[in-house]
């Protein structure tokens, strides 16, 4: 049986709509099913893990967009018993994105329902205080993050979202934070002991796929299923250079250049100078000055495109 895990608020209420087109095809194919709609922020975790806290093995198809995917991979109990579909209906769409998953409703839906092939896919962790959270695109701290904060309360996003400019927001939003922000001092700790100061630093970033931010592609190297995550840092760099570095990352091109620093590890510690706002998958988490990084051991099952 399926489990839809369903935003109905998703693109600024077309989420009800969609999901409306989806019951009827379910109907017509005579799919055996049960639909969970998210009513508030965290619902989506909540729902899920009562779900799957019979050990058993599940069937969950997502329709929502990157904040709906963490939530339900923060739900999940056992990683190793749930097979994962995805139906895109976000702004930013970085997961369907970065794993080549179909953005047509439709075939999107025929996909999960007729699936060919399956993907088997590393899930990331954030540690921080007592605290955890899993991510399946990327985690953050500085200013990639602090952009995923001024999203969720921006006006733009509803704005681009009526237009079908989802996207931009992020866009729009991150010329805006980057001439407001001041930079800080990162310390990071490798798990192959190395630690690495970088002063001037605007974020840095774990990677389990290659894009964040509505299709930036700031680590192009970056495979959901090589058991690393990818390390961006952005450092030591004027704010005019990193604003005219900025559209190259829809293209990786960025990588190119003097204060871009990339590297790859199983686990890694940062530390700050001062408290900075921290994100996984877009979703704010509040501001640390100490965070830790790495993989779950278990890997997550998705219903890959043929």
């Amino acid at each position: 049986m399926y489990t839809f895990i369903t935003n109905p608020n998703a693109r600024s209420g077309l989420g009800q709509k969609l999901w409306n087109e989806i019951e009827s095809i379910l109907t017509e194919r005579n799919v055996n099913y049960q639909v969970l709609f998210t009513r508030y922020q965290h619902h989506a975790t909540s729902l899920v893990r009562e779900l799957t806290s019979d050990l058993e093995r599940h069937t969950i198809v997502v329709i929502g967009g990157d904040g709906t995917i963490n939530e339900v991979i923060n739900g999940i109990v056992r990683l190793d018993k749930v097979t994962l579909g995805y139906i895109p209906m976000g702004s930013g769409n970085d997961f369907a994105r970065g794993l080549a998953l179909p953005t047509d409703i439709r075939q999107a839906l025929d996909n999960i329902l007729t699936p060919s092939r399956y993907i088997s896919m590393d899930i990331g962790l954030l540690s921080y205080e007592e605290e955890k959270r899993r991510f399946a695109v990327s985690a953050g701290i500085g200013f990639d993050a602090d952009v995923c904060h001024q999203v969720v309360i921006s006006p733009l996003k509803a704005f681009f979202n009526r237009l079908k400019l989802g996207k931009l927001t992020y866009t729009g939003v991150a010329l805006h934070r980057l001439l407001a922000m001041e930079t800080a001092t990162l310390t990071l700790t490798l798990d192959d002991g190395r630690q690495v100061r970088y002063p001037h630093t605007y974020f840095a970033a774990a990677m389990n796929l290659r894009f964040e931010g509505g299709g930036f592609m700031f680590c192009p190297k970056a495979d959901y299923k090589d058991g690393l995550l990818d390390i961006i840092v952005i450092s030591d760099l004027p704010k005019l250079k990193v604003l005219a570095l900025l559209p190259t990352a829809f293209r990786g091109w960025h990588v190119r250049f003097k204060g871009i620093h990339i590297t790859s590890c199983k686990s890694v510690d940062i530390t700050s100078e001062r408290a900075l706002p921290l994100h996984t998958d877009g979703e704010p988490v509040f501001r640390q000055t100490h965070i830790n990084l790495c993989l779950e051991p278990d890997r997550l099952r998705i219903i890959a495109a043929p």
